[in-house]
């Protein structure tokens, strides 16, 4: 039962991360004055999801691994998506 409870809450703290990277990524405007500070605060959430998703795909079920790989795949090209400030 632990090592179950260990894959949910693995499971749900990557789920957690990727909603909140992807709510951050909604809030970047490179025309904003404060789009370096919002850029690198995105950028320090979004490298701590996919750390969070790869320490959750070591545990996860067959019906989590596909989820997993997807929530990891979206935050990777949201990466590459905004320009440095």
């Amino acid at each position: 039962m632990p090592y179950h409870k260990n894959k949910q809450q693995a499971y749900q703290a990557a789920e957690q991360g990727y909603h909140h990277a992807m709510d951050l990524s909604k809030t970047l405007d490179a025309s904003n004055s404060e789009y370096g500070v919002f850029y690198s605060h995105f950028m320090t959430e979004n490298e701590k999801a996919c750390q969070q998703i790869q320490n959750a795909m070591e545990t996860a079920s067959e019906h989590q691994q596909p989820q997993l790989e997807s929530f990891l795949n979206e935050l990777q090209q949201l990466q590459s998506q905004f320009p440095k400030p």
